[in-house]
């Protein structure tokens, strides 16, 4: 095996060395018949376990509090009790947070929709029937991504840095168009590079000159997700903005997903008064309420804020060792050749991988050749277009540890021979 150090350096004789080496590794690679995914960021079944009182509970009970018979009609706003377990995590006020179905995703939907129909507060027209865009932080998440390519939303990429979003840029991007109606921020261990937003950069945010039907749709997917004991401080959004005098310009979404089940969990909406009474008016027509049952499921397994820290506590158990062995493994097998960087996030579900400029794709095929299922290239990018083909999210939650190992060391192989096959092709 040619010794490591930076492929870009090698002489074209060791860079052939080294490619032969990576090849061999290769072949011995496809040869082992392995059958591996590593592509979606979902919880593992050790995790879903710690859950598992879900399917007994509520053991027959079926009152809230108060008292209310939670089997019928009504109570649209959701169980008090756990909009008060979830309040303080995400910022809300109690009577600001909405606790309603299993999907937030499927919340973020139906506002577009119903503000593409109806307009927002402060906005003179529904969105639809004109060129509206967004901006998009990128990488960033796909799904977000899917919704506005579905109803024909224009998407602008916004550069991340680790402190949040290029501030310069959205302010230029706001002060040219005012046809930006929206903006995608995942504030807390953003996906997939889990950066968190500094307080500057949402004062910033908040209080930047735009449409007054501007709306931060801010998606607050992980903040109680922690993987280590640096926690970055709560910041109030809402408060922000309203000192800013654009209190109606942050809507925050999360959900349970992965904190219980996420075919089972519940979502949240937060916003202003008059956000939150835009979106009460609007989803009367959708629902008389949610599943109070599976609500009340979930204050009697969390039971308060403590309970829910100490919860996602047993969570960061199983999750830590999965974030260290992709550290360990891209220090060990890539970093010799500096062919990648990567963040060591302090909590959330992915890790953000940057390879040589033109490979990501090409590694991505490669792995996919040898049995082992990576997300595609490209998806942290609208339309999937990366214009340097080279972010691949890393998402190491769902395989047991041993697999997980494996699917890496896989990916690292494909990562080299992308890598010096791409830097021999430069020199013919």
């Amino acid at each position: 095996m040619t010794p490591a150090q930076p492929l870009a350096d090698l002489d074209t004789a060791a860079l052939r060395a080294a490619h032969a080496d990576f090849s061999a590794a290769y072949d011995e690679l496809k040869a082992a018949g392995l059958a591996l995914d590593i592509t979606r960021g979902k919880p593992s079944a050790e995790q879903l376990d710690l859950s598992n009182d879900l399917l007994r509970l509520p053991d027959g009970e079926y009152r809230d509090a108060a008292g209310t018979d939670l089997r019928n009609y009504g109570g649209p706003n959701g169980l008090p009790e756990l909009r008060a377990i979830f309040a303080e995590a995400l910022g809300v006020p109690v009577p600001q947070l909405l606790a309603l179905g299993n999907s937030s995703l499927t919340v973020m939907h139906d506002t577009i929709v119903q503000a593409l129909l109806h307009g927002v507060p402060g906005g003179e027209l529904p969105w639809a029937g004109r060129s509206i865009g967004f901006l998009t932080p990128v990488p960033g998440y796909d799904r977000h991504f899917t919704i506005l390519e579905r109803f024909g939303i224009r998407m602008i990429p916004v550069p991340m840095n680790d402190d949040g979003p290029d501030i310069e840029t959205v302010a230029s991007l706001l002060a040219a168009d005012d046809s930006i109606k929206g903006m995608w921020c995942v504030p807390v261990y953003s996906n997939p590079t889990g950066a968190v937003y500094s307080e500057e950069v949402v004062r910033a945010l908040v209080s930047l000159p735009a449409a007054p039907d501007f709306r931060l749709f801010w998606d607050n997917a992980y903040v109680v997700h922690h993987l280590s004991d640096e926690r970055p401080a709560p910041i109030d959004v809402l408060a922000l903005a309203a000192e800013a005098g654009n209190p109606d310009r942050p809507l925050i979404f999360a959900s349970t997903s992965k904190v219980t089940f996420p075919g089972s969990g519940v979502a949240f909406f937060g916003a202003s008064e008059t956000n939150v009474a835009w979106f009460q008016h609007n989803t009367a027509a959708q629902s008389i309420g949610p599943d109070k049952i599976n609500q009340l499921r979930h204050v009697r397994l969390l039971r308060d804020q403590e309970g829910l820290a100490a919860h996602m506590e047993r969570h960061r158990a199983i999750l830590e060792p999965k974030f260290a062995v992709v550290d360990e493994t891209f220090r060990e097998r890539l970093a010799p050749w500096e062919a990648g960087s990567w963040n060591a996030p302090k909590g959330g579900y992915f890790v953000s991988l940057d390879v040589l400029d033109g490979c990501a794709k090409r590694a991505v095929q490669l792995a996919k050749e040898a049995g082992i299922a990576v997300t595609p290239a490209g998806a942290t990018f609208p339309y999937g277009d990366d214009p340097r083909d080279a972010n691949i999210r890393i998402a190491p939650t769902f395989p047991p540890l041993d697999e997980l190992r494996a699917a890496l060391q896989g990916l690292c192989t494909a990562i080299l021979l992308a890598e010096s096959e791409a830097l021999l092709a430069e020199r013919n």
